[in-house]
């Protein structure tokens, strides 16, 4: 008797090729072609070409900070130096207080990062987990502010500020984070929507309440995305210029961006190599911990609540 085979297996092993002489099976659609080789060659070769147009001012500004201002002005243009120097990095953390806007940039960034995360977490967590009259309509009007740009809000916010007597501090730049963020927001609420809501309800009918649940059950599953919002917001308050121009009025407390900008103007064109030096300093922080949050920062972005 012949016996009847499983729909699944069948359907499986008609989309696999015959053995090879191995005996291992090749899935079709890894089959390689002339047309699908033709075309991944073309895709790497303009994803390539995009890379090299996006890494140049990069790479000028590395190759600049060991040339002399002779290699830097030269016409036709020097690619690479023709004499290696570092004294543009001397120069350069002779003349600029790096270390104390380094301090500086991370008084603000630290708490930035833990406000921004724990708020937009919460937030996230009220706009999707929970059920409450006009849910949606308020999470509407909270995404559409992201369109207002800040230039339109910054006088407003700058006399408000100034009339509590935050002006001259860090406290514009850091106390908001701790209110949510509406990107970040939309971004916790898409990532708890992707959990399934009977972890939820189990949790409830054994008497748990919303912020048990929250605590317990829900941030231990969000990991991923948290830390890529506080990799966001970690960027973002360390590469922000307008805020730390708008609220600090003292040279002490100046962050990088900003001393950077001032340390530009003093020098003029006659210290490039050092700007460049400078800059490429200011850099290596940034790269460093990209490549080492590349992981989890994708997960966050790209990752469901739960794996199946």
């Amino acid at each position: 008797m012949t016996a009847i085979q499983n729909p699944a297996t069948t359907a499986a092993a008609a989309l696999e090729t015959p053995r090879g002489e191995t005996g291992t099976k090749i899935p079709l659609h890894r089959k390689l072609t002339w047309p699908r080789i033709a075309e991944s060659i073309a895709k790497h070769a303009v994803l390539i070409v995009l890379s090299a147009i996006f890494l140049m001012p990069l790479f000028w500004m590395v190759t600049g900070s060991f040339k002399t201002q002779a290699d830097i002005g030269a016409f036709p243009i020097k690619w690479f130096p023709h004499t290696i120097t570092t004294g543009n990095y001397a120069y350069g953390l002779s003349a600029f207080p790096i270390l104390q806007y380094f301090w500086n940039t991370l008084i603000i960034c630290i708490p930035s990062m833990i406000g921004a995360a724990l708020s937009s977490a919460m937030v996230g967590y009220g706009v999707s987990r929970i059920r409450w009259p006009w849910r949606n309509g308020i999470f509407t009007i909270l995404i559409a502010t992201m369109m207002v740009p800040f230039y339109v809000t910054m006088v407003p916010l700058f006399t408000a500020y100034r009339s509590i007597g935050w002006t001259g501090t860090y406290l514009p730049l850091i106390v908001p984070t701790f209110f949510g963020i509406p990107f970040f927001i939309f971004l916790m609420r898409q990532f708890f929507m992707g959990i399934p809501e009977a972890l939820t309800d189990a949790a409830r009918l054994d008497g748990a309440g919303e912020f048990r649940i929250f605590v317990q059950v829900i941030l231990p599953l969000c990991k991923p995305a948290l830390a890529a919002i506080m990799l966001f917001q970690f960027l973002a308050s360390w590469s922000d210029l307008l805020g730390p121009l708008l609220y600090l009025t003292k040279s002490s407390q100046y962050t990088l961006s900003l001393g950077l900008t001032f340390f530009q103007g003093a020098q003029g064109d006659s210290q490039t190599g050092a700007l460049m030096a400078v800059s490429t300093i200011i850099l290596v922080p940034i790269v460093v911990l990209f490549f080492f949050a590349q992981k989890t920062f994708i997960q966050g972005i790209t990752m469901s609540g739960i794996k199946d």
